[in-house]
């Protein structure tokens, strides 16, 4: 604002001299090579070396209104700003090809460790406790994502709930927004039937929004899955898979995001999903609230197919 009020000052310093010439148009053809007087020059030169783009085209816009006489000048500054610009986006994009090409494999890995637990004594005894641990890893051309999740609890003394989960999705870019994924998966949850299941898959994804306030990526393909069942037997069947990856920064330091996976199989299937808000306390650490609702279909007699949890954790992005 102190910038534009500068560039309107000076504008109405040159009015006299612009109000002189059309007065006395025979001393046009003696102007200076340059018609931009040099305080306005100096004016745009300052707003451009703060790297404000929008600052630059406002001044610029007065700069003309202020001197019309010096427009067409105006206008090979904007652009000789505008290459320097495109120059200067290039050269990051290339250092940051370089970077991604001769980074090793552990490198570049960011993410977050998520921690919960809880503890009740006297009429009722209970103990719960609940880790996650999540990393991503972009490169040039490949992304890989890890992820693990256990969640244990007891009451009074007997095993409620013992839920392991890991996974691994490296996926390739074919552009800046879809790519081909794979898939690899355990999981462990005998309250609802299995010992152990694991699934392998792959299929197409697609950033539907892609901003730095709001993304959405789907997900979708084929998927077979090996189950290990608490009765003893085994099953092997093939499944489609959908899944969704949500999320919205509402402020700076406020999130909310929204994940989920489907599976249809012929006889069974599955599917979760995830609702978070993170708020962010002090540096990295991150408080989530968060609601968790987990379908099976097919669990054995008595075995209720849907299981919800709410809980609030710690989180610590790395």
């Amino acid at each position: 604002m102190s910038l534009l009020l500068s560039v309107l000052a000076m504008a109405s310093a040159v009015a006299p001299t612009a109000q002189a010439l059309e007065e006395n148009p025979a001393k046009v053809g003696e102007a200076s090579p340059s018609s931009l007087p040099a305080p306005v020059r100096a004016m745009i030169e300052t707003a451009i070396a703060g790297g404000d783009a929008k600052a630059v085209a406002t001044v610029m816009a007065v700069a003309r209104q202020a001197n019309p006489a010096a427009a067409a000048e105006i206008d090979a500054i904007e652009a000789a700003w505008k290459v320097r610009l495109a120059e200067a986006a290039a050269r990051a994009a290339r250092e940051t090809e370089h970077r991604l090409a001769s980074a090793s494999p552990f490198d570049n890995w960011k993410g977050q460790v998520e921690l919960g637990a809880s503890r009740a004594t006297g009429n009722t005894s209970n103990l719960g406790v609940y880790g996650a641990l999540s990393a991503e890893r972009a490169g040039l051309k490949w992304r890989h994502k890890l992820a693990a999740r256990a969640d244990f609890q007891r009451t009074g003394g007997t095993t409620t709930t013992q839920r392991l989960l890991a996974s691994w999705q490296p996926n390739y870019k074919v552009d800046d927004r879809l790519y081909v994924f794979g898939l690899a998966q355990y999981e462990h949850d005998r309250f609802v039937g299995y010992q152990n299941r694991y699934t392998l898959g792959g299929g197409l994804g697609y950033g539907v929004i892609a901003s730095n306030a709001v993304t959405l990526d789907l997900e979708g393909g084929p998927a077979f899955r090996l189950t290990d069942l608490t009765d003893g037997a085994t099953s092997s069947t093939f499944a489609g898979r959908a899944s969704l990856d949500f999320a919205w920064k509402v402020t700076p330091t406020l999130q909310f995001s929204q994940t989920g996976s489907f599976y249809l199989e012929s006889n069974d299937g599955s599917a979760t999903a995830l609702t978070a808000l993170d708020t962010q306390l002090l540096g990295a650490l991150k408080a989530r609230f968060s609601y968790n609702i987990q379908y099976e279909r097919g669990t054995p007699p008595g075995v209720d197919p849907v299981d919800t949890l709410s809980r609030a954790t710690l989180i610590y992005s790395f």
